[in-house]
C-alpha cells in the first residue's frame, strides 16, 4: 500500500497534475488488446475443451443423478408392492387362523358333545339297572315278608298239622317260579 501511495506521490511531483495521456501507442492499448485477441484465440481451444469437459462431467453427473432417482423410484415402488403383497398374505394367514380357531372350536365342541351324551347314557344305564336291582330286592323282601306272614298266618289257622305245612309248601314252591 505504501508503493502505491509512493507512485501517486511521484507523479503528483513531477507533473504537478495527473492526467489522460491519450496517445495508444504510448500507453500501450494496442498491445493490451493484441494480448487479449492472441489470449481469446490460443486459449479458446485451451479452455473450451477444459469447458467442454467439465460440461460433459456435469451432464454426465446430472444423467446419473436422474438414473440413480429413477432407479430408487422404482424400487420404492416394488417394495411398496412387496408391502401390499405382505399385507394381503398376512391377512389370508389370520383369516385362515380364525377359520382354523373355528373349527377346532367345533370339534372340540362335537367332541365334548360326544362325551356328555357317552357319559350321561352311561349314567342312565347304571342309574337303571341300579333301579332295576333295587326294585328286584324290595320285590323280593315284600315276597319273602308276604310268604312270612302268610306262613305265620297259616300256622296259626291251621296249627302244626303236617298238612298244612305241605300245602304252604306246595303254595311257595308254585308262588316262587311265578314270582321270581
Amino acid at each position: 500500500m505504501e508503493n502505491f501511495d509512493q507512485i501517486f506521490t511521484l507523479i503528483a511531483e513531477n507533473n504537478n497534475s495527473i492526467t489522460l495521456n491519450l496517445d495508444i501507442l504510448e500507453t500501450g492499448l494496442i498491445n493490451i488488446i493484441a494480448l487479449i485477441v492472441i489470449l481469446v484465440y490460443v486459449g479458446r481451444d485451451f479452455l473450451g475443451s477444459i469447458l467442454e469437459t467439465r460440461k460433459n462431467d456435469i451432464v454426465t453427473s446430472v444423467q446419473d443423478a436422474e438414473e440413480r432417482f429413477n432407479e430408487a423410484n422404482k424400487r420404492l415402488n416394488d417394495a411398496q408392492k412387496q408391502l401390499n403383497q405382505a399385507n394381503v398374505i398376512i391377512n389370508e394367514i389370520k383369516n385362515e387362523t380364525i377359520v382354523t380357531k373355528k373349527a377346532l372350536l367345533d370339534a372340540d365342541v362335537s367332541q365334548s358333545k360326544k362325551d356328555l351324551t357317552t357319559r350321561f347314557t352311561r349314567a342312565l344305564a347304571t342309574f337303571r339297572s341300579k333301579e332295576r336291582q333295587i326294585f328286584l330286592e324290595i320285590k323280593q323282601q315284600i315276597i319273602f315278608l308276604v310268604l312270612k306272614r302268610t306262613a305265620i298266618r297259616a300256622q296259626e289257622t291251621f296249627g302244626p298239622k303236617k298238612r298244612a305245612t305241605s300245602l304252604i309248601n306246595e303254595t311257595i314252591n308254585k308262588l316262587e317260579g311265578d314270582l321270581l
